[in-house]
């Protein structure tokens, strides 16, 4: 089938949707009687157990039609087809885009570098389980012929920011079911505070440390290298021996003896899309054990499927970006609030903060021409309930309207818990999401403006049964797909970030002094 590539507003079905502006009232559809039907209603099964209730989102069933109409025209789904059976799409970069593949086979063998890449994948992953192995068995070890206990990533952007939430979603759990191998720590700003922190909480003698550049020339991942070879050093001890790299095959750390092991990725896998891939792959199997990583390779592969069907109401990640797309152009609202009622996934919200901003922050679309709508939201949040006592003020009293992502689990990770007023601590966790959905949705009545809520804060909620790695995965796959599906409504390229460029070449400058105007007045306060 012969895939389009279009402009948002030069569809029908957009156009069509837009005329829905304001048809929902969402005081009314969430009170009494109308609420408890539509949440039993507007909901629809997810990966790794899960549900996605969009209920409180201000749709309803003619906006759900012409949200159906839009992804079959913008062919949404095709497009999703087409970048997993190996077209191009990514065509800032001409490159494929083949996250998906290291987790699974949707489609048709995609053949790049003369390999297939599921093969290069799954080989890579074997490798890390080994080695992993080896390194829990004591078959590898630090140069007194001990254990190491601590793994700690060196890498910034994407070869931190997924790799480590998912680390922190799954540290109690790993605990509680006995898989815990190794803690893992993380060194990504190019602030010796931040490396200095880290040394300072470790034994560097029992550290294993890796370093994540797919390049081999990333400034601030090299900086905090050397950093840290000038600590073991100053310990006596051989970096060669502490450090292993994940990196591509062509970049100058591929066959460097200052590795122990080296494992690859390759071009096709954005960072912000790299915690499947080896990026992840490592630190994860090194602290959980392979098996661990394996099932959460498993939960978004399942996610990833699903992803693939055409019917939205069997599609979560679809229904939920096209529900994305309806807040942002049609009802014009500028941010999205992340809020995990977890602990465990207290840096996710960051995780989404690049995956999200850094794909979909484009003005230009994927032919390069200027586009004359709005595309991706500012993503925000932290976790519940510590956010209802910073932020949520804005959210329920504020000026603008900002949609809410809630996720939330039935369950807590330790499977322990205390009674406190006749409830456990997982009861009133829960107990503060509902509310919220609630209190976002209807407001509250009051003859006193200053204790007056409007209401009509749209939200949606992911609620699973505990927080595992098969769910990890599952989410993690599910906003990966959601942002995909929005870049191609929106028909700008999500895999490439030119944005990222301009601040480094910049910086290159100031330290080769290269530097005039301002740039230098800024480098001499600064003292550079």
């Amino acid at each position: 089938m012969m895939v389009n590539w279009n402009n948002l507003d030069t569809l029908n079905a957009y156009k069509s949707l837009a005329a829905k502006k304001d048809s929902v009232d969402l005081v009314t559809v969430m009170s009494g009687e109308n609420g408890a039907n539509r949440a039993k209603a507007y909901s629809v099964p997810m990966a790794g157990g899960m549900v996605f209730n969009y209920a409180a989102k201000a749709v309803d069933d003619a906006v759900l039609k012409n949200l159906a109409d839009l992804a079959t025209e913008a062919q949404l789904v095709e497009k999703f087809e087409a970048l997993y059976n190996g077209e191009v799409v990514n065509t800032g970069e001409k490159r494929h885009v083949l996250h998906h593949m290291c987790r699974g086979q949707l489609g048709e063998a995609v053949n790049a570098d003369g390999v297939d890449k599921r093969t290069f994948y799954t080989t890579q992953q074997q490798k890390i389980a080994e080695f992993a192995n080896k390194v829990h068995a004591g078959e590898i070890t630090n140069a007194a012929g001990e254990k190491f206990t601590t793994v700690v990533q060196i890498g910034i952007g994407g070869s931190d920011l997924g790799p480590r939430a998912i680390y922190l979603a799954l540290e109690n759990w790993a605990k509680v079911n006995n898989t815990f191998k190794m803690e893992a720590k993380f060194i990504s700003n190019v602030d010796p505070d931040d490396a200095a922190a880290v040394l300072g909480s470790i034994d560097v003698a029992h550290s294993l440390f890796v370093l994540v550049s797919k390049s081999g020339t990333t400034l601030e991942t090299l900086t905090n290298e050397s950093f840290v070879k000038d600590a073991l050093a100053k310990a006596g001890l051989d970096a060669s021996k502490h450090m292993v790299a994940v990196t591509s095959e062509t970049s100058p750390l591929a066959k460097s003896s200052d590795y122990l092991a080296a494992f690859f990725m390759d071009d096709y896998i954005g960072g912000r899309f790299s915690s499947s891939s080896a990026v992840g792959g490592a630190v994860l199997s090194l602290a959980f054990g392979p098996e661990v990583f394996a099932q959460f390779l498993n939960g978004a592969a399942e996610a990833d499927k699903l992803a693939a069907n055409k019917d939205i109401t069997k599609n979560p990640a679809l229904l939920d970006a096209l529900i994305g797309v309806y807040e942002r152009n049609v009802l014009g609202y500028p941010c999205t609030a992340v809020l995990p009622y977890s602990q465990a996934l207290s840096r996710f919200p960051a995780h989404l903060q690049q995956l999200d901003m850094e794909s979909n922050g484009k003005s230009v679309n994927r032919f390069g021409e200027p586009i004359s709508y709005v595309t991706g939201p500012i993503i925000f949040g932290e976790p519940g309930t510590n956010g209802q006592h910073s932020f949520y003020q804005l959210l329920h009293q504020g000026t603008d309207i900002v949609p809410l992502q809630f996720i939330g689990f039935k369950n807590s990770q330790i499977g322990s818990d205390v009674v406190i007023e006749d409830s456990t601590s997982q009861q009133k966790l829960c107990a503060n999401v509902a509310a919220q959905i609630i209190a976002f949705a209807c407001g509250k009545k009051d003859e006193n403006n200053n204790k007056n809520f409007a209401g009509g804060r749209p939200s949606s909620i992911i609620i699973g049964d505990k927080l595992t790695p098969e769910t990890i995965g599952a989410l993690l796959s599910h906003f990966e797909n959601k942002v995909m599906f929005q870049g191609f409504a929106w028909n700008i390229n999500s895999f490439d970030q030119e944005g990222v460029q301009l601040g480094k070449v910049l910086a290159k400058r100031v330290l080769a002094h290269d530097t005039d105007g301002a740039l230098k007045v800024f480098s001499d306060l600064l003292n550079i």
